[in-house]
């Protein structure tokens, strides 16, 4: 059958079209659902969130540099130009492949001809005891704003007990990654600006953010200068950034180490990685592949299946020979442009083609000022060159042009003035102890 733009399709004629479910509204969700905007099949978006969160800046909401609403944008909002795309608030729990069809939490049921599975992934915890119950993950709006709710809980209990009685502030981040080091960094500026410009009676010296990684090095997908780079920054900023370092347990209030150290903490911020296991992706074949992902084939198809379609984090995508695509924001776009132009294919009867991954670069912002990019081709940049090109590449993929501008003022208006911000402690705010 042909397939062509719907401007004119009548609600009746877009509901007797081939329909495409797609269960999630992440970066891979929505770039399979724009190819398939406006083109003769039914798309229906199902998430148990009706809004897409822009998670490279969830740091910035948990350390209070940003509102939750600045980056996160209702999903119907954004395809309210697209009459054949639909959206469906709610949580797939079952896929009937037999039947082709899902079931969701509530036990409705919805056929499909095509599914595109991009759940994403959670917080890996590595088997540690007590990390997933005691440590904050940063992998959703609902985490960035409960790790802010403790972070400013805690020093305004700190502002109390001034003096010798003023308790020692142990924030410790697990995880050498980018998401590690733009949350230490960001929490050593929220620190500063809550004593210049809040008014808080803190005693500096009493505050120590630990850094902490397995690994020799951080950003380990950085070149080497890139690291050393990074770290110097971090040391100056006042960071305590410790390396080959392996965390044996998390308590309510302390972390333990390999060594044999037991450090009490003020809170354990989780970004030490992330994996699929425990997401739906995990349950659709019987032996999945690395990181509980689901094996593909090189046209994104769940192996052995005609017509479910698996993007982003949720996928082992093949990149070479016994090697996969990395789980980043880029191989997550590009798998979902890719696969709504595969089922287009089919649906016209034509051959599909292999995803190939386009390497544009990967960055990771310091602090004010700060930032490490490593380009393709092996180029890398970094300070105020690589601070800018993150500020405007991130400005760029925010979806929203509300966003956009809350943004771009948010930030300048930081940059120059470091103002107050949105450090408010709301709704889900926790007792500390």
């Amino acid at each position: 059958m042909a397939i062509s733009p719907i401007a004119a399709a009548s609600d009746a004629e877009i509901l007797t079209l081939p329909h495409v479910l797609v269960i999630g509204g992440g970066f891979a969700g929505l770039a399979a659902a724009r190819e398939l905007a406006n083109q003769r099949v039914r798309v229906t978006i199902i998430d148990q969130h009706n809004f897409h969160t822009f998670l490279p800046l969830l740091y910035q909401v948990a350390t209070a540099g940003l509102e939750p609403a600045d980056v996160a944008y209702p999903i119907r909002t954004i395809f309210g130009h697209a009459k054949n795309v639909g959206f469906r608030h709610g949580r797939v729990r079952l896929v009937d492949h037999a039947r082709s069809s899902v079931t969701l939490d509530d036990e409705s049921e919805i056929a499909f001809d095509h599914l595109v599975v991009a759940t994403g992934a959670t917080a890996a915890y590595f088997g540690i005891p007590g990390a997933s119950q005691f440590a904050l993950p940063l992998y959703t709006l609902s985490d960035a704003r409960h790790v802010r709710n403790r972070l400013l809980l805690s020093l305004e209990v700190a502002d109390v007990h001034v003096g010798d009685d003023s308790p020692q502030l142990n924030y410790v981040v697990v995880g050498g990654g980018p998401t590690g080091v733009e949350t230490s960094g960001a929490l050593a500026e929220l620190i500063q600006i809550v004593v210049r410009r809040d008014g808080l009676q803190i005693d500096e010296s009493k505050v120590r953010i630990v850094l902490v990684d397995l690994a020799p090095r951080l950003l380990t997908a950085f070149p080497s200068p890139a690291s050393t780079y990074t770290e110097k920054q971090l040391i100056a900023m006042g960071v305590d950034v410790q390396l080959g370092r392996s965390v044996v347990e998390v308590e309510e209030h302390a972390i333990r180490f390999a060594d044999g150290e037991r450090l009490e903490t003020t809170a354990v911020i989780w970004a030490a990685g992330v994996t699929a296991s425990g997401t739906l992706a995990n349950e659709l074949q019987e032996k999945p592949g690395p990181g509980g992902r689901a094996l593909v084939s090189t046209d994104l198809r769940l192996l052995g299946s005609k017509n479910i379609w698996v993007v982003g984090d949720a996928a082992a995508v093949p990149q070479r020979a016994g090697a996969f695509c990395p789980q980043l924001a880029p191989v997550a776009i590009q798998s979902g442009h890719h696969c709504g132009r595969q089922i287009l294919r089919v649906l016209r009867n034509e051959k599909t083609e292999p995803f190939h991954y386009r390497n544009k670069g990967i960055m990771a912002t310091i602090g004010r000022n700060e930032a490490v990019a490593k380009l393709p081709g092996g180029v890398t940049i970094k300070g105020r060159a690589g601070w800018l090109a993150w500020l405007t590449l991130h400005l760029f993929y925010l979806i929203g042009f509300r966003n956009r501008l809350r943004v771009m003022i948010n930030w300048t208006w930081r940059y120059f003035d470091w103002p107050s911000g949105p450090r408010l402690i709301v709704a889900d705010a926790e007792t500390v102890d």
